[in-house]
């Protein structure tokens, strides 16, 4: 693995009270986790995201929550990429997955969007789909429910009870990433996904 000087990692979700507990909002509930392990606080940034610069199993990296909405992501995320000169390639982006169980976690380079307004606008933004991908699964909607509707809810309460769990380990997932690289990442934790209780289908 190639030796690289800072990281930005980013995690996606919608800015406000109103919006800090929904599925779509894991990508910023494994960010407040990441803070707490640096130690330090998010300020606001001229690139229009909450940045925190610290270090990462003993690596410097900025860690970001963009302050726009969802399908804006991508304009903080280069702005933060060229403000700091971060190659695309040294960008992870936190994100809440529908097509992964809840529960499970999955790690990538580059690929599709899968619907996810997040990955579409950073994928534009920065002009390409190699970047790494920390994938949080929440699942299917359940029957017939919209799926727009559905990750704008709140974790269910049977979710809820292995959340701060999940959200750990996907913090233990990007310090791996930065540590040890993708391939060797992939096998410690795709190996062994989690035995939670996920959402009544």
């Amino acid at each position: 693995m190639p030796t690289v000087d800072r990281w930005l990692v980013v995690g996606l979700g919608n800015p406000g009270p109103e919006y800090a507990a929904n599925r779509h909002n894991a990508g910023f509930m494994v960010l407040d986790e990441l803070a707490a392990r640096a130690g330090g606080r998010f300020k606001t940034h001229k690139s229009r995201a909450e940045v925190l610069e610290g270090r990462l199993a003993g690596v410097s990296a900025v860690l970001a929550k963009p302050l726009s909405f969802m399908n804006l992501s991508g304009g903080p995320v280069k702005a933060l990429a060229d403000f700091y000169k971060i190659d695309p390639a040294c960008v992870i982006a936190v994100h809440d997955e529908l097509d992964i169980p809840y529960g499970a976690l999955r790690v990538k380079l580059g690929g599709g969007d899968n619907g996810h307004n997040g990955l579409r606008s950073i994928t534009k933004s920065l002009a390409t789909k190699d970047y790494l991908r920390v994938r949080f699964g929440i699942g299917r909607p359940p029957g017939r429910m919209d799926t727009a509707a559905y990750v704008l809810k709140d974790f269910a309460t049977v979710e809820r009870k292995d959340l701060p769990f999940l959200v750990d380990r996907a913090a233990d997932v990007v310090e791996s990433l930065i540590k040890v690289g993708l391939e060797p990442t992939q096998n410690a934790f795709h190996a062994g996904d989690l035995n939670v209780s996920g959402p009544p289908r």
